[in-house]
């Protein structure tokens, strides 16, 4: 792989990792200079075919507030960067104690709009305070304009016009993880047009930083199917901040209770959410497995 910053190849160590098969490059930003990789550089990483391959590549680095034991970025497969990854910092903290990086347990990362809580389990499940979801426009951010709505118990849906693969509305509820999710239930997730319609959800005029496009299926008040179209890096095996924004649009909806199993095509997780007390929303809290695939070096 070319570099346009020097002449000669420098080498990056990093690891393969998986959260219910959302797959990542782990790189320890501590031990060696990232600073200057380019966005096609990190392109290149995430290709599978002339790359590692991954979802997202994921930074552990040090934290720059005191209240945070390390700092946590992520790049899609695009090269661009973005806020949050569910099932991504369930893999920072199991990658964080195997690396011998710390001993703490739980441990306090810094991602862009907040500090997570990680904690890993005996089990080898790991648990991670996702924070409380935002529904506030602004924040998400999101642009109804003149999109018709309804609600429904406490949620609002907007009709979100699609025009692929045959032009419809999709009843879409709004809920902001740290990053950008568009929820809809659909009979069957299996059969759902993921593929045709996420690309376009993902990058409407609504969305001023695009948004994920999640399709949930309801199997009963306690479980639910779901895809997710994530922005930036296409359909996924599985997203754990998509999974915590399904579950807390069911809730809102009436469709469901916490706890809840989501069922991905990667795996199971298991999200909890106490909803809203005095008008606060609660965190969420989500849990799922880590798994290291296998470490090596990469030019660049």
């Amino acid at each position: 792989m070319s570099t346009n910053l020097s002449k000669s190849a420098r080498t990056l160590r990093f690891t393969k990792m998986h959260g219910a098969g959302n797959d990542f490059i782990v790189l320890n930003g501590i031990a060696q200079d990232l600073s200057n990789v380019t966005r096609e550089q990190w392109q290149k990483l995430a290709h599978r075919q002339f790359g590692i391959g991954a979802d997202q590549i994921l930074l552990v680095e040090k934290a720059t507030r005191p209240d945070a034991d390390f700092r946590y970025r992520i790049f899609n497969a695009d090269g661009g960067e973005v806020e949050q990854c569910g099932n991504g910092s369930r893999c920072f903290v199991r990658f964080v104690l195997d690396q011998g990086l710390s001993t703490k347990n739980p441990l306090r990362v810094e991602v862009t709009h907040t500090v997570l809580t990680l904690r890993s389990h005996d089990d080898g499940q790991v648990e991670v305070d996702m924070g409380a979801p935002i529904f506030e426009h602004s924040q998400i951010p999101f642009n109804a304009g003149a999109l018709a709505s309804k609600q429904e118990f406490h949620a609002i849906l907007y009709a979100l016009p699609i025009k692929t693969p045959a032009p419809h509305d999709s009843w879409i509820s709004i809920v902001s993880m740290g990053n950008p999710h568009a929820v809809q239930v659909v009979g069957d997730v299996d059969s759902a047009p993921v593929l045709e319609e996420g690309p376009s959800i993902e990058r409407d005029a609504a969305f001023p930083k695009r948004v994920n496009a999640g399709y949930m299926q309801i199997l009963n008040r306690n479980e639910i199917k779901l895809r997710v179209y994530e922005r930036g890096a296409g359909e996924t095996l599985a997203c754990g901040t998509g999974a915590c924004a399904a579950v807390v649009s069911g809730i809102r909806r009436g469709l469901l209770d916490s706890p809840v199993k989501v069922r991905t095509r990667g795996g199971d997780l298991q999200i909890a959410w106490g909803g809203m007390i005095n008008e606060v929303a609660q965190s969420v809290i989500m849990t799922g497995p880590a798994i290291t695939v296998f470490e090596g070096e990469v030019k660049i």
